[in-house]
């Protein structure tokens, strides 16, 4: 038995500008998935999910039959699990040079499926990472957040960005801009999140902005923009002691720049009235900033407060199904046994 974690993520600034080429800062944050993968005789591969916030599922596939899970649950969650598993197994495949390797794999995560925390990269990481050192070998850091990337990739129909595989791989903060990615010095930040319950369609609205961007200027330059600020939050991260608590100076300013990122993401209307409310709701608990985290539509958002009232304020907001503190993970993929 083979068991890999990974880490969940939030996007500090600038999801959907990273897909044109502005840079963005994920960080990695404390919420993981665990997979466990076993061998198997045959070329079939066998997964169970344990909670995808999902009520659960099995399913087997192979060469000669593909059978799909058969669960009360919107089918494109669905889908799209399946089908980020199926693209770790053929990068693992890929990366052993088997391309007849069955496995028996399981799946258990505490990373809201598709709202915005990057539960999809995790999986996918600790997948590869756990199918590759259950046949006896090693994959390094890079070469798996690059692997996980092409699964994703492969999903999404080419629209992925490098940036949440390479955070749940590499843990920490990160930089990423096109095809560079690197870690960067961050201090723990008093990060809280709210989670809707729902899950928006990541395809539909990067689709959604891109038709934006090529008929209107306009919203050409909000892209552009949202790169600006990440730049800027870039060099606030830069100046800070990773060691030391940020000052208060530091927090007002990142604040200031989520809720401009989030003000710029709704103008490219992936925004939601359930993440808007929890946004306003953590404002007006005297967040020092909050912001839609992730593709958008529904999901989850993130705010700045080093007290208690956000959590408190979030859990009483209308649409919010739970809050919580988040710790940066400063540990990426992780063999757990």
């Amino acid at each position: 038995m083979t068991t890999s974690s990974a880490p969940g993520k939030v996007y500090l600034f600038g999801e959907h500008a990273v897909v044109y080429g502005e840079p963005a800062v994920p960080c990695a944050i404390e919420r993981r998935a665990w997979v466990t993968a076993d061998p198997r005789a045959d070329d079939r591969v066998r997964v169970e999910a344990e909670d995808l916030t999902l009520n659960g599922f099995t399913v087997e596939w192979g060469t000669e039959t593909d059978d799909h899970p058969d669960v009360d649950v919107p089918s494109n969650l669905v889908e799209a699990a399946t089908g980020y598993l199926d693209e770790a197994v053929a990068q693992a495949r890929d990366a052993i040079g088997d391309p007849d390797a069955g496995f028996e794999i399981t799946v258990d995560s505490d990373i809201p499926l598709g709202g915005g925390l990057g539960s999809s990269a995790a999986v996918v990481v600790a997948a590869i990472d756990a199918a590759v050192r259950s046949r006896g070998e090693q994959i390094d850091p890079e070469e798996l957040a690059d692997r996980a990337y092409q699964a994703e990739s492969a999903v999404q129909g080419g629209e992925a960005s490098r940036a949440d595989t390479y955070c749940s791989a590499m843990g920490g903060a990160v930089r990423v801009e096109g095809d560079n990615t690197r870690p960067i010095e961050a201090p723990e930040l008093p990060l809280v999140i709210g989670y809707d319950g729902g899950a928006g369609d990541t395809g539909k609205l990067v689709a959604g902005v891109r038709a934006l961007k090529e008929e209107y200027e306009f919203a050409a330059d909000t892209v552009e923009t949202i790169g600006d600020l990440t730049r800027r939050g870039e060099e606030l991260l830069a100046a800070a002691d990773p060691d030391e608590d940020p000052s208060p100076v530091l927090l007002d300013e990142l604040g200031d720049l989520m809720d401009f990122n989030h003000g710029l993401l709704s103008a490219l209307g992936v925004s939601s009235r359930s993440l808007d409310r929890m946004v306003w709701s953590a404002r007006e608990a005297d967040a020092l900033g909050a912001k839609l985290t992730g593709a958008g539509g529904g999901g989850c958002i993130v705010a700045l407060d080093e007290g208690q009232a956000t959590r408190r304020a979030l859990e009483y907001s209308p649409g919010c199904e739970q809050s919580f503190r988040a710790e940066l993970a400063t540990e990426g993929v992780r063999a757990e046994r």
